[in-house]
């Protein structure tokens, strides 16, 4: 008896299982069909594809040749319906998907409101999602987008509204922004918000460091030494420098870059 060989593939949305007789694509309705490059079967008799069938249904589409579609549009699928798609073929071929890509979910979300308030919520409604596709939350601190935080997208829907809470807000000015990323690696960003915030300006103890830099109020830090790697990083009031060798480091906090010395 022979065993079957099994290939599992998933990236961003699309799963592709091979075994012997059976190719299975699941993913997510974008828009687009599939097309199939078939060869002929090993024996030279017929083509490979013996049956293709989506969600359980047999397709009517014409198999019997080199190359043929599975046509979405006889289902009535709407964007972002859950699509199974099953290939059965012979064991001495193996037909080729060309775009197993267009069962991806792709980022096209518009915004239409957001906004930042003053406790650090962020909120904000989308329009046009056709891929459940999870939003990263950014922060801008310290010359550069900072991850905040991640929520996972809907998908689907003309106003879909979303709230996260901003887990630290730095002194002055906050910006935020929302992105999403899908298979084509093309970032979607919204429009950063900005809000003013009243929190107090963080200080902390001389530049020349033995054993800890303490902060006037707990931060968000980050130090880098002289390569610009990051040796350490967290949220609190106090550092433990005891453990770095001696020498200049550069250290992020609240909303400002330090240089000190580690004696």
């Amino acid at each position: 008896m022979k065993k079957a060989a099994f290939l599992i593939q998933a990236f961003l949305g699309v799963t592709l299982i091979t075994s012997a007789g059976n190719i299975i694509i699941e993913g997510n309705y974008q828009g687009k069909n599939i097309y199939v490059q078939n060869p002929f079967a090993g024996s030279g008799v017929g083509f490979c594809v013996q049956k293709v069938e989506v969600n359980g249904q047999v397709t009517t589409d014409e198999i019997n040749s080199s190359a043929f579609e599975i046509d979405f549009n006889n289902y009535q699928f709407k964007i972002g319906d859950k699509i199974t798609v099953k290939i059965t073929h012979k064991d001495d071929c193996k037909p080729k998907v060309l775009n197993p890509e267009v069962l991806k979910p792709k980022s096209t979300f518009d915004v239409i409101s957001m906004k930042l308030e003053g406790d650090g919520t962020l909120k904000w409604n989308t329009k046009n999602e056709t891929g459940k596709l999870s939003f990263l939350i950014e922060q801008y601190r310290w010359n550069k987008w900072v991850k905040a935080g991640e929520l996972e997208g809907k998908g689907v829907g003309d106003n879909n509204e979303y709230v996260f809470k901003i887990p630290t807000l730095h002194s002055g000015e906050n910006q935020i922004r929302i992105k999403q990323v899908d298979y084509t690696s093309q970032p979607r960003i919204s429009k950063p918000v900005k809000f003013v915030a009243t929190i107090p300006e963080i200080t902390y103890n001389p530049v020349k460091v033995t054993k800890d830099i303490t902060f006037s109020a707990e931060t968000l830090y980050e130090i880098y030494d002289q390569y610009g790697n990051v040796v350490k990083k967290g949220f609190g009031k106090a550092i433990d420098c005891s453990n770095l060798t001696k020498g200049v480091y550069y250290l992020n906090y609240d909303n400002k870059t330090a240089e000190f010395i580690k004696k």
